[in-house]
């Protein structure tokens, strides 16, 4: 049976403002450039799910020791798999990396990274294709936990079907198993592929450029943007990006209606992936 919510589970946007504003005096984590409606559902869906009303959340993030950190990550943490849109790793595959073996180092950066799934699939394909050697990835993400899930490199097996189907779509040769390590109920990704991998912290409303990459992928976080976040971020990635470097965005975001969207190539306009021209 469906649960529907409660009243008490439904917030304005005012409300959200004054969560929004406690949140950063508490924690300092700013939320004020992330879309109000995105924002808003989510935290409905968590109050819902966590049987509280908005009184109680916001006696939770004054008075519960922790409280705000955790809430902050249900807030941010996005939903990814493994070789999520097959076509996109493809397309990488045919229409990037004949220019990306050129360089003797690929420095490769999975921006709102999440749990690493976008990460461990690059490695994968770098491997396939005989790259991985000469390549380093950066995962960044400003949830500490799904980080640290990350870096161990273990998922359940359970979602090891859709993942391989994925894998299998994305044209690649070898078998997807030869990748992991099922042991009792999940799936180990290699040493190869963890020891290739940087995750750590970084914020896309606050940090600054912290390395030079010939790619950049951000997929599906920009939607959670507004306008001037969305600005902001996009100024960060061409800041980062070498010359004729690529930039990778989701199947929902473009560089279209972005001032910045002159000093880039469209290398594919269906999966929206550009080259830094200038």
């Amino acid at each position: 049976m469906v649960r529907v919510a409660s009243k008490s589970e439904f917030i304005s946007f005012s409300d959200l403002d004054e969560v929004i504003y406690l949140l950063k005096n508490i924690s300092d984590f700013d939320l004020t450039g992330y879309s109000k409606s995105s924002l808003k559902r989510r935290v409905e869906r968590f109050l819902m799910v966590e049987k509280i009303d908005l009184v109680d959340l916001k006696n939770a993030i004054l008075n519960v020791d922790g409280f705000e950190n955790y809430f902050i990550q249900e807030l941010v943490v996005n939903v990814t798999e493994m070789f999520r849109d097959p076509e996109f790793f493809r397309q990488l595959k045919i229409k990037l990396f004949p220019y990306l073996e050129t360089y003797p180092q690929l420095r490769i950066w999975s921006a709102g990274c999440a749990t690493g799934e976008e990460a461990y699939s690059l490695t994968i394909l770098l491997k396939e294709n005989n790259l991985l050697d000469r390549s380093f990835l950066y995962g960044t993400d400003v949830s500490l936990k799904a980080l640290d899930f990350a870096r161990k490199g273990v998922y359940p097996l359970k979602k090891i079907k859709s993942y391989t189907d994925n894998y299998n779509k994305s044209g690649l040769p070898s078998e997807f198993a030869s990748h992991y390590t099922a042991m009792y109920d999940a799936a180990i990704i290699n040493n190869e592929y963890r020891n290739k991998v940087l995750f750590s912290t970084h914020n896309l409303v606050s940090d600054n450029v912290f390395n030079e990459f010939q790619l950049i992928l951000c997929r599906n976080v920009m939607i959670y943007f507004d306008k001037e976040l969305q600005e902001r971020a996009l100024n960060l990635f061409y800041q980062s990006l070498a010359l004729f470097g690529f930039l990778c965005l989701g199947t929902k975001e473009s560089l279209y209606g972005h001032a910045i969207k002159s000093k880039f190539k469209v290398i594919d306009s269906t999966l929206n992936i550009y080259q830094k021209i200038r």
